[in-house]
Protein backbone atom coordinates (compact mmCIF):
# COMPACT_ATOMS: atom_id res chain seq x y z
CA UNK A 1 0.00 0.00 0.00
CA UNK A 2 1.22 3.08 -0.96
CA UNK A 3 2.53 6.37 1.38
CA UNK A 4 -0.46 8.24 -0.48
CA UNK A 5 -3.09 5.87 0.53
CA UNK A 6 -2.15 5.46 3.79
CA UNK A 7 -2.29 9.39 3.88
CA UNK A 8 -6.33 9.19 2.93
CA UNK A 9 -6.74 6.61 5.99
CA UNK A 10 -5.57 9.00 8.85
CA UNK A 11 -8.38 9.32 11.27
CA UNK A 12 -10.69 12.13 11.34
CA UNK A 13 -14.64 11.62 11.51
CA UNK A 14 -14.61 11.82 7.12
CA UNK A 15 -13.13 9.10 6.82
CA UNK A 16 -14.04 6.24 8.88
CA UNK A 17 -16.62 4.27 6.28
CA UNK A 18 -12.87 4.16 4.38
CA UNK A 19 -10.69 2.77 7.53
CA UNK A 20 -13.80 0.58 8.37
CA UNK A 21 -13.46 -1.28 4.88
CA UNK A 22 -9.96 -1.43 5.41
CA UNK A 23 -9.81 -3.35 8.86
CA UNK A 24 -12.35 -6.00 7.56
CA UNK A 25 -12.96 -9.22 9.54
CA UNK A 26 -10.83 -11.31 7.22
CA UNK A 27 -6.99 -9.29 7.56
CA UNK A 28 -4.58 -10.38 10.43
CA UNK A 29 -3.40 -6.93 11.06
CA UNK A 30 -0.08 -8.10 12.92
CA UNK A 31 1.00 -10.27 10.03
CA UNK A 32 0.59 -7.94 6.99
CA UNK A 33 3.12 -5.07 6.91
CA UNK A 34 1.07 -2.85 4.64
CA UNK A 35 -0.80 -1.85 8.13
CA UNK A 36 1.98 -1.48 10.39
CA UNK A 37 1.17 1.47 12.31
CA UNK A 38 3.94 4.52 11.28
CA UNK A 39 4.20 7.76 13.06
CA UNK A 40 4.91 10.85 10.50
CA UNK A 41 7.77 12.80 11.19
CA UNK A 42 9.48 10.45 13.97
CA UNK A 43 12.62 8.29 12.67
CA UNK A 44 10.55 4.90 12.71
CA UNK A 45 8.60 6.08 9.61
CA UNK A 46 11.72 5.95 7.53
CA UNK A 47 12.38 2.63 8.58
CA UNK A 48 11.07 -0.86 6.77
CA UNK A 49 8.24 -1.53 8.42
CA UNK A 50 7.59 -5.31 10.59
CA UNK A 51 5.30 -7.94 11.36
CA UNK A 52 5.10 -9.30 14.78
CA UNK A 53 6.88 -12.42 13.54
CA UNK A 54 9.73 -9.89 12.06
CA UNK A 55 10.05 -8.40 15.73
CA UNK A 56 10.22 -11.63 17.40
CA UNK A 57 13.02 -13.21 15.22
CA UNK A 58 14.93 -9.79 15.48
CA UNK A 59 14.69 -9.59 19.32
CA UNK A 60 15.80 -13.35 19.34
CA UNK A 61 18.68 -12.87 17.13
CA UNK A 62 19.63 -9.97 19.01
CA UNK A 63 19.53 -12.01 22.59
CA UNK A 64 21.50 -14.64 20.44
CA UNK A 65 18.71 -17.60 20.95
CA UNK A 66 18.48 -20.06 18.66
CA UNK A 67 14.57 -21.40 18.04
CA UNK A 68 15.99 -23.97 20.29
CA UNK A 69 17.11 -22.27 23.00
CA UNK A 70 13.24 -20.20 22.75
CA UNK A 71 11.33 -23.10 22.54
CA UNK A 72 13.02 -24.10 26.17
CA UNK A 73 11.99 -21.28 28.06
CA UNK A 74 8.66 -21.10 26.18
CA UNK A 75 7.57 -24.42 25.87
CA UNK A 76 6.47 -23.53 22.51
CA UNK A 77 7.17 -25.92 19.91
CA UNK A 78 10.38 -25.05 17.59
CA UNK A 79 7.72 -25.68 14.50
CA UNK A 80 4.78 -23.38 15.60
CA UNK A 81 7.90 -20.87 16.54
CA UNK A 82 8.92 -21.02 13.05
CA UNK A 83 5.56 -20.49 12.27
CA UNK A 84 5.21 -17.46 14.22
CA UNK A 85 8.31 -15.63 12.90
CA UNK A 86 7.50 -16.65 9.30
CA UNK A 87 3.79 -14.96 9.90
CA UNK A 88 2.05 -17.72 9.23
CA UNK A 89 0.62 -18.03 12.60
CA UNK A 90 -0.23 -15.63 15.55
CA UNK A 91 -0.15 -16.96 18.97
CA UNK A 92 -2.56 -16.48 21.59
CA UNK A 93 -1.83 -13.15 23.87
CA UNK A 94 -0.97 -16.03 26.82
CA UNK A 95 1.96 -17.39 24.30
CA UNK A 96 3.22 -13.47 22.82
CA UNK A 97 3.31 -13.20 27.05
CA UNK A 98 5.62 -15.73 27.12
CA UNK A 99 8.03 -15.00 24.45
CA UNK A 100 8.08 -11.48 25.77
CA UNK A 101 9.14 -13.04 29.26
CA UNK A 102 11.84 -15.34 27.69
CA UNK A 103 13.04 -12.48 25.48
CA UNK A 104 12.99 -9.79 28.06
CA UNK A 105 10.51 -7.82 26.53
CA UNK A 106 7.32 -6.49 27.45
CA UNK A 107 4.66 -8.59 25.24
CA UNK A 108 2.97 -5.10 23.67
CA UNK A 109 6.29 -4.70 22.07
CA UNK A 110 5.36 -7.64 19.41
CA UNK A 111 2.32 -5.99 19.13
CA UNK A 112 3.04 -2.40 18.65
CA UNK A 113 6.16 -0.86 19.51
CA UNK A 114 4.85 2.41 20.37
CA UNK A 115 6.63 5.54 20.52
CA UNK A 116 7.63 7.29 24.14
CA UNK A 117 4.65 9.97 24.97
CA UNK A 118 2.80 10.94 27.92
CA UNK A 119 -0.68 10.64 26.21
CA UNK A 120 -2.27 8.29 23.17
CA UNK A 121 -5.54 8.40 21.28
CA UNK A 122 -6.83 5.37 19.72
CA UNK A 123 -9.72 6.75 17.37
CA UNK A 124 -12.90 4.18 17.11
CA UNK A 125 -12.68 4.13 13.24
CA UNK A 126 -8.60 3.37 13.15
CA UNK A 127 -8.08 0.57 15.66
CA UNK A 128 -6.08 -2.67 13.86
CA UNK A 129 -7.79 -5.77 14.59
CA UNK A 130 -6.50 -8.87 14.86
CA UNK A 131 -8.25 -12.74 13.64
CA UNK A 132 -6.44 -15.64 15.02
CA UNK A 133 -7.30 -18.91 13.09
CA UNK A 134 -5.33 -22.07 12.84
CA UNK A 135 -3.01 -23.84 9.43
CA UNK A 136 -6.69 -23.27 8.12
CA UNK A 137 -8.43 -20.09 8.20
CA UNK A 138 -11.79 -21.63 8.74
CA UNK A 139 -10.46 -22.84 12.05
CA UNK A 140 -10.98 -20.39 14.20
CA UNK A 141 -9.34 -20.19 17.84
CA UNK A 142 -12.25 -18.59 20.14
CA UNK A 143 -11.37 -14.46 19.28
CA UNK A 144 -10.18 -11.88 17.85
CA UNK A 145 -8.79 -8.33 19.67
CA UNK A 146 -8.02 -5.01 18.90
CA UNK A 147 -5.28 -3.41 20.82
CA UNK A 148 -6.39 0.05 22.22
CA UNK A 149 -2.85 1.65 23.29
CA UNK A 150 -0.70 0.31 20.70
CA UNK A 151 1.14 3.66 20.04
CA UNK A 152 2.34 3.97 23.78
CA UNK A 153 5.56 2.85 23.88
CA UNK A 154 7.14 1.24 27.35
CA UNK A 155 3.48 0.24 28.95
CA UNK A 156 2.49 -1.53 31.65
CA UNK A 157 -0.91 -2.72 30.80
CA UNK A 158 -2.31 -4.13 27.88
CA UNK A 159 -5.52 -2.81 27.10
CA UNK A 160 -8.20 -4.72 24.32
CA UNK A 161 -11.10 -4.93 22.97
CA UNK A 162 -11.73 -8.87 22.47
CA UNK A 163 -14.89 -10.08 20.52
CA UNK A 164 -14.94 -14.36 21.44
CA UNK A 165 -16.70 -16.20 18.59
CA UNK A 166 -17.88 -19.78 18.19
CA UNK A 167 -14.21 -21.83 18.45
CA UNK A 168 -13.15 -25.62 16.81
CA UNK A 169 -10.13 -24.90 19.57
CA UNK A 170 -10.48 -23.95 22.91
CA UNK A 171 -7.28 -23.30 25.15
CA UNK A 172 -6.41 -22.68 28.63
CA UNK A 173 -3.86 -19.97 29.13
CA UNK A 174 -1.48 -19.78 31.93
CA UNK A 175 1.28 -16.80 32.05
CA UNK A 176 2.26 -14.02 34.57
CA UNK A 177 0.54 -10.98 35.61
CA UNK A 178 -3.55 -10.39 36.00
CA UNK A 179 -5.94 -9.69 34.16
CA UNK A 180 -9.47 -7.58 34.30
CA UNK A 181 -12.44 -8.68 32.58
CA UNK A 182 -15.17 -6.51 31.87
CA UNK A 183 -17.89 -7.89 29.81
CA UNK A 184 -19.72 -5.19 27.24
CA UNK A 185 -22.12 -7.90 25.42
CA UNK A 186 -23.38 -11.32 25.09
CA UNK A 187 -22.84 -13.77 27.67
CA UNK A 188 -19.46 -15.31 28.96
CA UNK A 189 -17.86 -18.24 30.39
CA UNK A 190 -15.51 -17.75 32.66
CA UNK A 191 -12.82 -20.29 34.14
CA UNK A 192 -10.18 -19.67 36.67
CA UNK A 193 -8.25 -22.76 37.81
CA UNK A 194 -11.84 -25.45 39.15
CA UNK A 195 -14.11 -22.66 39.52
CA UNK A 196 -16.15 -21.36 36.77
CA UNK A 197 -18.70 -18.08 36.32
CA UNK A 198 -20.74 -16.55 33.45
CA UNK A 199 -21.01 -13.68 33.16
CA UNK A 200 -23.34 -11.03 31.43
CA UNK A 201 -23.52 -7.34 30.31
CA UNK A 202 -22.07 -4.96 33.27
CA UNK A 203 -20.09 -7.98 35.19
CA UNK A 204 -16.25 -7.86 36.36
CA UNK A 205 -13.81 -10.09 36.66
CA UNK A 206 -10.34 -9.41 38.01
CA UNK A 207 -7.91 -12.97 38.45
CA UNK A 208 -4.52 -14.10 38.70
CA UNK A 209 -3.36 -15.10 35.58
CA UNK A 210 -0.97 -17.63 36.42
CA UNK A 211 -3.68 -19.47 37.51
CA UNK A 212 -5.22 -21.67 33.95
CA UNK A 213 -7.61 -19.82 32.34
CA UNK A 214 -9.98 -19.64 29.89
CA UNK A 215 -13.21 -17.42 28.68
CA UNK A 216 -15.88 -18.27 26.09
CA UNK A 217 -18.47 -16.73 24.12
CA UNK A 218 -21.66 -19.27 25.49
CA UNK A 219 -23.75 -20.88 23.16
CA UNK A 220 -23.67 -19.62 19.39
CA UNK A 221 -23.49 -15.91 19.90
CA UNK A 222 -20.18 -13.74 19.84
CA UNK A 223 -19.80 -11.87 22.89
CA UNK A 224 -17.33 -8.75 23.65
CA UNK A 225 -15.56 -8.05 26.61
CA UNK A 226 -13.08 -5.21 27.49
CA UNK A 227 -9.58 -6.86 28.53
CA UNK A 228 -6.95 -5.40 30.73
CA UNK A 229 -3.76 -7.63 31.45
CA UNK A 230 -1.08 -6.16 33.59
CA UNK A 231 1.89 -8.67 32.53
CA UNK A 232 4.59 -7.96 34.91
CA UNK A 233 4.91 -11.08 37.21
CA UNK A 234 4.68 -10.09 41.33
Amino acid sequence: MSEKKEKKLSPGPGKRKGAMALHGAGEDLLTDSRHSIRHEGSPSARLPKETLGSRIQKVRKMRGLSLEDLSSRTGIEVGMLEKVESDLFIPPLGELIKLGKALEMQMGYFISPGVDTDMTVVRAHSRRRVSRYGEKRSKRYGYFYESLAPEKGNRLMEPFLVTLVPADIQEMSIHDGQEFIFVLEGEVKAQVGEQTEILYPGDALYYDSNRPHLLQCLGKKPAKILAVLYTRAR
